[in-house]
């Protein structure tokens, strides 16, 4: 599927060697440079007269014009990404950048093939966070735990098979490419995966994934995850962006599973996704990921209110108290789930615990999370023309005053 290229503006820092830079955006034909602007005040006020759909800001070291010109082109046009070259990594200064509302940082010297994936992802993250923003397409639930073997794979099909009992059109996407249980935990024995669908070729539309889609008695139905660890690497950030949505505009929900940690195709599902669930345990190492992994959305500006915290095996007796939990994450579970000894058979036979035992407290407890995760949305407003003014007005003064 082509895409138009990607019109970027690129501006320099004082003190950026420019020979590097220039080496390092020797880059594909995606991206298209439509301005190499020298001085951050110059490079602004280009920015509010070319159409850019991207900001590359390069910078020798620790630079406060590169917060300000990255703050207030964030609220310029929110849906413009930016990235930081950066010539070292000096202490505070990734934070600061992120914080600022940048969607990646890379250190130079670096090279073309790497800075493109860079411009690259961060484009598709994007565009996949105003794509969650609408209310026209289904909500997207990413079930997240930055440690594994909190029960993430348990979260994610009970909370789809919930979903789906009561009359909701429910797809689960296992996004665990190289260890993907669902089909086991769900007792359904594929003949078709995720990496079929990617080497069917040709575009993707509704009635193309449906046909790859695995049927659950439930009425939900699953994406599975490739069969071997090798052929995950098949599956794109760029594929899973249009996978998204076109999933949304066939579906009431998407549930996606995936794998421990901050992977691109997980950052990828994290912007395109209108709801996170955060799974952890009563466990001194997975509250502190737990906490890390919160860290890091509100760092990616992703919106408190739509992360709910789910806590497995709740009521076990390790030391650890629900006090102790909210100070350590800094927050209250969502969600609480009981231990159970029927969790481990139902999973053994294939059958998700809300099915197996309906009225057993963990299955109480995914239904409860099923009811949050179909609260009513409000509508979110991004800024008009008349923000973008204030802006540019306001963005040009901050960067007069830091000016050297």
């Amino acid at each position: 599927m082509s895409t138009a290229p990607v019109k970027t503006l690129v501006t320099l820092d004082t003190g950026v060697d420019r020979n590097v830079v220039e080496a390092a955006l020797q880059l594909h034909q995606s991206i298209q440079i439509v301005g190499f602007v020298e001085g951050l005040e110059e490079g602004w006020e280009t920015l509010l007269e070319v159409q850019a759909d991207l900001l590359v800001i390069a910078c020798s070291g620790y630079s406060e014009r590169t917060l300000v010109l990255t703050e207030s082109s964030r609220k310029q046009r929110p849906g413009r990404p930016v990235v930081v070259l950066c010539e070292g990594s000096p202490n505070g200064f990734v934070r600061r950048v992120f914080e600022a509302g940048a969607d990646d940082i890379v250190t130079l010297p670096e090279t073309p093939a790497h800075i493109e994936f860079a411009l690259q992802k961060a484009v598709a993250r994007k565009q996949g966070t105003m794509l969650a923003t609408s209310t026209s397409a289904a909500p997207v639930v990413c079930v997240l735990g930055p440690k594994g073997g909190t029960g993430k794979t348990l979260t994610s099909v009970n909370v789809a098979v919930s979903l789906a009992e009561t009359g909701k059109k429910v797809l689960l996407v296992d996004l665990d490419l190289q260890f993907g249980d669902v089909a086991l935990c769900m007792g359904l024995s594929p003949e078709r995966t995720i990496v079929d669908l990617v080497r069917s070729g040709g575009s993707l539309d509704s009635e193309k994934l449906e046909a790859y889609l695995v049927p659950h008695a439930s009425g939900a139905r699953v994406l599975v995850a490739p069969n071997r660890p090798d052929q995950a690497s098949v599956v794109t950030v760029e594929f899973l962006r249009e996978l998204y949505a076109v999933a949304r505009a066939s579906n009431d929900f998407v549930v996606i599973d995936t794998p421990p940690g901050f992977t691109p195709e997980v950052i990828a599902t994290i912007d395109a996704s209108t709801d996170i669930v955060m799974v952890g345990m009563l466990d001194s190492l997975s509250l502190k990921n737990t906490k890390l992994g919160l860290e890091t959305l509100d760092l990616m500006g992703y919106r408190q209110e739509r992360i709910s915290l789910v806590l497995n095996r709740a009521d076990s007796r390790v030391g650890i108290t629900g006090r102790d939990v909210t100070t350590i994450v800094g927050r209250k579970p969502d969600v609480l789930v009981p231990s159970d000894r029927e969790i481990p058979r139902a999973v053994n036979e294939g059958l998700p615990i809300v099915t197996a035992k309906r009225n057993s407290e963990a299955a109480k407890s995914f239904r409860a999370l099923s009811a949050i995760l179909s609260r009513p949305r409000e509508h979110e407003q991004t800024g008009g023309a008349g923000a973008k003014e204030s802006a540019g007005r306001g963005g040009l003064l901050r960067l007069r005053e830091k000016k050297a």
